[in-house]
């Protein structure tokens, strides 16, 4: 009998609704990995789960098991792609960030009157507790439904999270409230918190804690909101992805162009790239020469030179001229597309980070709830009431929930994040900040990241006899009527140093080869070596040695002749940002390893490696290949930290464990990102991590406090020394203290104090060739 084929694996995605932390994430995954024949990752921060099944397995099975454990799940509706293979449906609204918005705003309209009354006696008017009443309930049972639904989901599966805290302690806060009030002495006609910080014994019967119901809530509500905008934003990179590809295109029918929706475009349609225009698609050029300018979705910042029978890549920008291109990819199928698709799975593998003060609750609620039981027992045991044994027992889960707790974690992400903004360092959320204690190896882009990412003259070798001045003017007359990157590059120089430039005559593009005109009387041209030798215009010895070294450094040279003789040669390269080499040693003081990451070939890469003080270089890594890079320096043992600008960096920066975006790049690397460096200096990267240490232990110390001041006042509660003023003042002086170390990020400051050296020092560009300039 044959043996049985095994059956293939379907990959399906799920949309997870319900998750509040990310023990949540892991709950749902635990619990999906035990059905048969299933592979699953959930991920917290994108609300997705990647799920690989056996050919055949019903969906309907994942839902339900999802929705067993508590949580809610769903197939995601169908993407209206394109030819970009990217989904195209605009931003939908968010239900969850919409509900949370709601009762934030319903929460503080409701809570503060009930802060300001309890905390202000001389404004206790009479019955002023009942209308406390009518305020807090409304905030403590809708307001904070998401927190008591989470607890019951947790309390279900055993577990304990900042949630269960948040609910049981305004609850109890809630519930001993109505019990003082329609049951003790608390509801009657002129009652007052008077202030006092005495320790005495009590009932409790007189007290309602109704501000500390709705404070928290209030305060916890605010930075659940603030959260869960900033990660919303992680499927912003795909969205970024498509907005870089074309929208139309001119498709050749019967010889016609019809310009058609991109989505209609088909694998062998051939299509019309004028120059400027995005190349609609991943194809082959069958007509036409020109270069293309691939920086947006490579990096590098030299146009590729392209004519018949080379390949080309959709949302590559066509710089010259011309171009007949036919289809070979479409929709996903296109390199665009698949990076789309690298960034996504870099997304849902990142390493989920818990936060921190959901690890502190899931020790302190058991603890909490063990001590209010034993306090209850001890007091019914030693024969006291059962009122009073209920009284101590309550106001150990009401001193326990402490309000600073909702504000630990938000006012020093506002501070911090503030602080950093004003510094040119966006940090996206409180995860990130998680990331930075353990990062140990930072790798550093190349192009537009050490360097600047923009070609310039960086040197001007003038035969015997020829005037520096002069060779500049006449070559950059000339390039000033190209548009290609490197003869802009020339030409800026030539303005700068030499003045206007003269208008030349009879201008001429000679397509791969160079340019040639007439300037100032004189016939100049300017191009490739073999343009000159058309002209009978040979290089001398030294100016072949100048050209034969500058091209083995991996610069661009570019050789001018004119009146029958070559004059000198002109080294464009991309240089080095002045200040990349300070943010070397900046990135070693931090105890960070470097390691530079680069397509280019491994000479070049090394030299300006050794340039700025990297002594690990990865070189010659093809786009697609940089996310696995990250991978395995990760698989290493190493905690990652990545910084890079373009399109073919996206899929590696949300593959590090920390990713910063040079907000000089491109619009994808920023959103996949969890920081973006404002003005493209590589110091900005060290401010980043040493903001993001120093605000995630501001956040440590305050949770500390936040706890520390109430855990001190619980033996007091368990003996029945409860007094509802120094609850109060505990609770009020945990909160001052949170919010006063919080500011104290106010005052951090830049390292950065060396101004940028005088003159830039010069980096390759490999295979860049003197063509079309």
């Amino acid at each position: 009998m044959a043996a049985s084929q095994p059956a293939l694996d379907t990959s399906l995605e799920l949309e997870i609704g319900g998750m509040t932390c990310a023990s949540c994430a892991m709950r749902i995954e635990k619990k999906l990995n035990k059905l048969e024949g299933v592979t699953a990752t959930v991920n917290y921060a994108t609300e997705k789960a990647s799920v690989s099944v056996p050919d055949g397995f019903d969906p309907a099975a994942l839902i339900a098991e999802v929705e067993k454990t508590g949580y809610t799940a769903a197939l995601p509706a169908p993407k209206n792609t394109g030819s970009s293979g990217v989904e195209a449906d605009e931003d939908r609204p968010d239900a969850e960030l919409t509900s949370l918005r709601q009762r934030l705003i319903g929460a503080v309209v409701l809570a503060v009157p009930v802060i300001v009354l309890a905390m202000v006696p001389a404004w206790q008017f009479t019955y002023w507790q009942w209308a406390s009443l009518a305020l807090a309930a409304p905030v403590v049972v809708w307001a904070a439904w998401p927190f008591h639904q989470a607890a019951w989901v947790n309390l279900r599966h055993g577990a304990a999270t900042m949630d269960t805290l948040i609910s049981l302690g305004t609850l109890a806060a809630l519930l001993w409230s109505l019990y003082a009030l329609f049951f003790g002495t608390a509801g009657v006609p002129g009652m007052t918190h008077p202030f006092e910080l005495t320790v005495a014994p009590s009932d409790g019967a007189g007290n309602i804690y109704l501000e500390v119901a709705a404070g928290v809530t209030m305060f916890v509500l605010a930075g659940r909101y603030f959260e869960k905008r900033s990660k919303r934003r992680a499927g912003a990179a795909l969205r970024a992805l498509l907005e870089l590809g074309a929208k139309d295109v001119a498709v050749l029918r019967g010889g016609a162009e019809v310009r058609v929706p991109i989505k209609e475009l088909r694998v062998g349609d051939e299509f019309v790239v004028r120059p400027g225009e995005k190349i609609a698609t991943d194809g082959v050029i069958t007509s036409g020469t020109s270069a293309v300018d691939a920086s947006m979705l490579t990096g590098e910042s030299v146009p590729v030179e392209v004519t018949d029978g080379d390949a080309v890549t959709g949302a590559t920008v066509n710089a010259g001229g011309r171009l007949v291109v036919r289809a070979t990819r479409v929709g996903a199928g296109t390199q665009l597309a698949q990076m789309a698709k690298l960034v996504e799975d870099a997304q849902s593998g990142k390493a989920q980070v818990q936060r921190l003060a959901d690890k502190v609750s899931g020790v302190f609620v058991p603890i909490v709830i063990a001590i209010a039981v034993a306090t209850l027992a001890a007091w019914l045991g030693a024969g006291l009431p059962a009122s009073a044994a209920f009284t101590a027992a309550v106001a150990v889960l009401i001193i326990a929930c402490p309000c600073a707790l909702g504000l630990a974690t938000p006012t020093a992400l506002l501070v911090g994040t503030g602080r950093g903004a004003q510094m040119g360092v966006l940090i996206k959320g409180p995860e990130v900040l998680e990331s930075t204690r353990t990062v140990d190896t930072i790798v550093l882009d190349k192009t537009g990241t050490v360097t600047t990412g923009r070609m310039t003259l960086t040197d001007v070798i003038t035969a015997p006899g020829t005037d520096r001045a002069e060779l500049l003017t006449l070559a950059g007359a000339l390039e000033h009527a190209s548009e290609h990157p490197i003869a802009q590059a020339i030409a800026k120089a030539a303005e700068n140093e030499a003045g206007p430039l003269p208008t030349p005559q009879d201008f001429a593009n000679i397509e791969g080869q160079g340019v040639q005109g007439v300037v100032n009387g004189k016939a100049v041209v300017v191009g490739r070596e073999s343009l000159l030798a058309d002209w009978s215009q040979h290089l001398p010895a030294d100016l072949a040695d100048a050209k034969a070294t500058a091209e083995r450094q991996g610069k661009t040279a570019i050789a001018v002749g004119w009146d029958g003789q070559a004059r000198g040669v002109l080294v464009v390269a991309d240089t080095v940002k002045p200040t990349s080499a300070e943010a070397i040693g900046q990135f070693k003081a931090l105890g960070l390893t470097p390691v530079l990451l680069t397509g280019d070939n491994t000479a070049v890469a090394e030299q300006i490696a050794a340039e700025v003080g990297i002594d690990t270089v990865i070189a010659e890594v093809l786009p697609k290949d940089k996310a696995d890079v990250i991978a395995r320096l990760q698989a290493d043992g190493k905690t990652v930290a990545m910084v890079g600008d373009g399109v073919n960096d996206a899929a590696a920066l949300a593959q590090a464990d920390l990713g910063l975006a040079m907000g000089t790049g491109t619009d994808v690397a920023i959103e996949a990102a969890d920081i973006t460096l404002v003005r493209g200096d590589l110091r900005s990267a060290t401010d980043a991590i040493r903001l993001s240490r120093r605000t995630l232990g501001t956040i440590k110390v305050n949770l500390f406090w936040a706890f520390a001041y109430n855990v001190a006042a619980i033996p007091l509660a368990a003996l029945g020394l409860l007094n509802p003023m120094l609850a109060g003042a505990a609770m009020a002086f945990s909160s001052v203290f949170v919010v006063g170390n919080s500011l104290r990020l106010r005052t951090f400051s830049s390292t950065t104090t060396t101004t940028p050296r005088p003159g830039d020092r010069t980096a390759s560009q490999p295979g860049a060739q003197p063509v079309g300039v």
